[in-house]
């Protein structure tokens, strides 16, 4: 089957550069561009009102000086929130960033996105799918976009609205499962993404072989994570991409 032609880079800023900046916010990934970093993950959700924003977390606990479910908030309340705060007085008055603002930004800074549809509980897959898809796919060029989600329902209903040279999808998974080729077919994925602490030397090869580009989460340790190269990994999403910048702990090209 057709995809578009992406050239994902060996290593990809987590939630942009969190290590560095609060987490999935404008400022983390304008530092991630500032660190060259190409790529950003970041997470999708959708607020009660319907607007979409990049946010993980089924709450706004953690990261905000604030309380409460984000499938109860508005816009309204989440503009109230200080997201930047929690994590130095540096980025005091961060607000919470919209789908919208946030790819504005990468489409200027022209980077990559690999966008999780992230459904917690109380979240409506196909709603979100529906807001989400439409602005992504308007905003950037097809070989600067992978949507991943570990829900097979967004990920079936993402691609009902884009074939796969449109949209290319990422299947993820905690542990890579016994069926998971069956799973990427059934929705004409284009990788995997797995937890490379969960990761075996033969499921990863099993992928590799298969052609699917293979594409682990988290990986901060670049010594420990060495040997899944020689698996076939593709690319690694890190907190701190430049802890990888020793030419000798990353694969040739």
């Amino acid at each position: 089957m057709p995809h578009p032609q992406i050239a994902l880079p060996r290593i990809i800023a987590h939630r942009g550069l969190s290590a560095h900046a609060p987490e999935n916010t404008l400022s983390a990934v304008r530092a991630a561009h500032a660190a060259n970093c190409l790529w950003v993950e970041l997470d999708v959700q959708l607020l009660s009102d319907g607007i979409a924003v990049i946010w993980h977390d089924r709450d706004v606990n953690r990261c905000s000086d604030g309380r409460g479910r984000l499938c109860n908030m508005t816009m309204a309340d989440a503009d109230k929130l200080d997201v930047g705060s929690w994590f130095s007085s540096a980025f005091s008055g961060e607000r919470m960033a919209t789908l919208t603002e946030m790819l504005a930004l990468l489409e200027a800074l022209k980077m990559g996105v690999n966008l999780e549809l992230k459904i917690n509980r109380g979240h409506d897959p196909a709603a979100l799918v529906e807001t989400a898809i439409p602005a992504l796919m308007a905003a950037l060029p097809a070989e600067k976009r992978l949507v991943s989600s570990f829900n097979t329902e967004a990920l079936t209903h993402a691609r009902s609205l884009a074939s796969p040279d449109q949209l290319a999808l990422g299947c993820l998974f905690e542990r890579v499962p016994a069926d998971w080729q069956a799973r990427c077919e059934s929705v004409q994925a284009w990788s995997l993404h797995a937890n490379w602490k969960k990761l075996t030397q033969q499921r990863a090869r099993a992928v590799s072989n298969a052609g699917y580009p293979l594409v682990c989460f988290t990986a901060n340790d670049p010594g420990r994570f060495a040997p899944c190269w020689d698996w076939g990994v593709t690319a690694a999403i890190s907190d701190d991409p430049a802890l990888f910048n020793d030419s000798s702990i990353l694969p040739s090209a």
